[in-house]
């Protein structure tokens, strides 16, 4: 549009934002941007005052990952830049569009280590897919509108732009720019006769789906066409929700703890689609799942960025497009149905491998029978929240996700996710349950945005199991080191009144008998509502506690 008069660089920003049709973000206030600030009073975007900067990050990553466009961020320069590291890590693994904007000195003191300088391009470089500085307020509408392209561009990612505060008081007189939209890539003719071929020539195929840039119509489609043709189905390293869990065709997920069934079928198979993932060390099993570079079963890898395709692997058939248009594609192709059996013992293998039943472990309090409950009580479309640790095995493998947009985990493996992606997942979509499952350690490293919960009444349900250590280091110590426990014991707070001092609701559940009522309560409270669950320490895994792994480390210590 055509700008009759100026505006502050503050200003300019801030109506890009409402250009690319942005309506919440995420901040820790900050004097450094003090002129953004101002702009946004008279917004018409939702603005979530954080508690600290790797929160804020975290939330604007997760929220990314829900709307397929870039979560946005904001955070002072020097010290919360470093904080909101943690969530540009996050998106920058888990392929999430996200901009952050950060803070500078003033152009003129730039290069003399100034209060709280930093160069973001070096800072950032690696983790980002831009990082910018703008020294004009007349080009934020450019840069903006590139940074948004950028982010959902290819592997979406992280975009770092970097504020001067002196650019944003300085007065321009400049357009908006118009919203920018992510291209669909579609696969080539031949490439697809191609991929027909090899599906008329397999016998025991399987898909794997991963990766971002999916919608639940693409799943939708992709589910039928599985279905015609008797295709397994499995989906990658926390991304259960590409999938529906229910769905005959599933065959569980390609994660840490892969059900070995799973793992045998996809072995034995010979063709594997890979669609939108990287497959990287997690669902590859360490890169033995396939051998690298290259497979010995033909790999048709399809991934929206070129540049990832031949990166690990030297697919049989590379194709760069986006899941939509892969699927579109695909769904012309028609090879006579496979032979029901294998999908039949797949979807068998993983209904067999999420059966909460047969799991019994030591202490009063059984986190299946807590997930079970939840599984009862909670709706299917609850958006299910975790950050890392041996307990979100219990989200992994036995909830079933059965709709997209459902799930937020971090595949980068970060500690302290689970909560900012369920506040922000709360604040964006406030008619929808969500639930965060937590350990002790993980909930600590971020438990400060439960204060961000109460602030907004979002009635977030957190699921704490304490174990009181850093469970996931503990087992691999015991494995390692035997008997030689070293800086994983946890002293932990009263989360029950941690919660409640916040201004939540908060229960303490020690036995199996106590999690159904809690339950109940608090969801019944309406208010950011925290269940404290006692784990006994030996309960380190579903299937094993703290002294098989140490006996396994004194096996391998007696083998030398």
């Amino acid at each position: 549009m055509t700008v009759a008069s100026s505006r502050t660089g503050g200003q300019i920003l801030v109506d890009q934002l409402v250009a690319q049709g942005v309506d919440h973000l995420f901040c820790v206030p900050g004097e450094s941007y003090l002129a953004v600030l101002d702009a946004l009073h008279d917004a018409e975007i939702a603005v979530t005052v954080c508690r600290q900067e790797s929160g804020a990050a975290m939330m604007a990553e997760a929220h990314g990952k829900l709307s397929g466009r870039p979560g946005i961020c904001f955070v002072t320069r020097g010290p919360g830049a470093t904080n909101a590291s943690a969530g540009i890590h996050v998106a920058h693994q888990d392929s999430t569009p996200m901009i952050l904007f950060v803070g500078q000195v003033e152009r003129g003191f730039r290069g003399r280590e100034a209060f709280q300088e930093l160069d973001y391009r070096a800072v950032f470089g690696s983790m980002a897919k831009w990082v910018v500085e703008v020294d004009e307020a007349e080009r934020l509408p450019e840069i903006v509108a590139r940074a948004f392209s950028v982010a959902m561009a290819g592997r979406p990612g992280p975009v770092v732009i970097a504020l001067p505060e002196d650019m944003l008081v300085e007065a321009a007189q400049v357009a908006d720019a118009p919203r920018a939209e992510a291209a669909e890539i579609a696969p080539d003719a031949q490439r697809m006769a191609e991929i027909g071929a090899a599906l008329a020539a397999a016998r025991r195929p399987i898909a794997i789906l991963g990766g971002t840039r999916w919608s639940g119509e693409t799943i939708a489609r992709l589910a039928d066409w599985a279905e015609r043709i008797n295709l397994p189905v499995a989906t990658s390293f926390r991304r259960q929700m590409l999938f529906p869990a229910d769905h005959p065709c599933y065959a569980g997920d390609v994660g840490i703890g892969i059900n070995p069934a799973l793992l045998e079928h996809i072995q034995g198979s010979d063709l594997i689609l890979l669609i939108g993932g990287r497959l990287s060390e997690m669902p590859s099993q360490s890169y033995t799942l396939l051998d690298v570079p290259t497979p010995r079963q033909p790999l048709v890898h399809v991934h929206p960025d070129p540049d990832e395709l031949g990166r690990v692997y030297r697919a049989a058939h590379p194709v760069a497009a986006t899941p939509g248009a892969f699927v579109a594609a695909l769904e012309a192709l028609a090879p006579a149905p496979f032979a029901p059996e294998a999908v039949q013992q797949a979807h068998a293998a993983y209904r067999s491998w999420s059966d909460l039943g047969p799991i019994r472990l030591p202490g009063d309090f059984q986190a299946a029978h807590a997930m079970r409950a939840l599984i009862d009580t909670l709706p299917a479309d609850t958006i299910v929240c975790n950050g890392a640790g041996n307990f979100a095995t219990w989200v992994h493998r036995f909830w079933p996700f059965r709709h997209y947009g459902t799930q937020l985990a971090p595949t980068s493996g970060s500690m302290g996710y689970g909560l900012p992606a369920g506040v922000a997942a709360q604040r964006v979509s406030p008619g929808r349950r969500v639930l965060v499952l937590a350990g002790d350690g993980d909930f600590m490293m971020t438990c400060q945005e439960f204060s961000t919960a109460v602030q907004y009444d979002l009635p977030v349900l957190v699921v704490l199991l304490d174990n009181g250590m850093y469970g996931t280091i503990r087992m691999h110590q015991e494995r390692e080191y035997p008997g030689r426990p070293s800086a994983t014991a946890l002293r932990n707070p009263d989360f029950k009144a941690f919660a409640i001092a916040c201004g939540g609701h908060g229960e303490r559940v020690e036995t199996d008998a106590d999690f159904a009522p809690a339950l109940e309560r608090a969801l019944a409270s309406g208010r950011p509502a925290l269940l404290h669950c006692l784990i006994d320490p030996e309960a380190l895994t579903p299937t094993r506690t703290l002294s098989d792994f140490r006996r396994m480390g004194e096996a391998k210590r007696a083998a030398g």
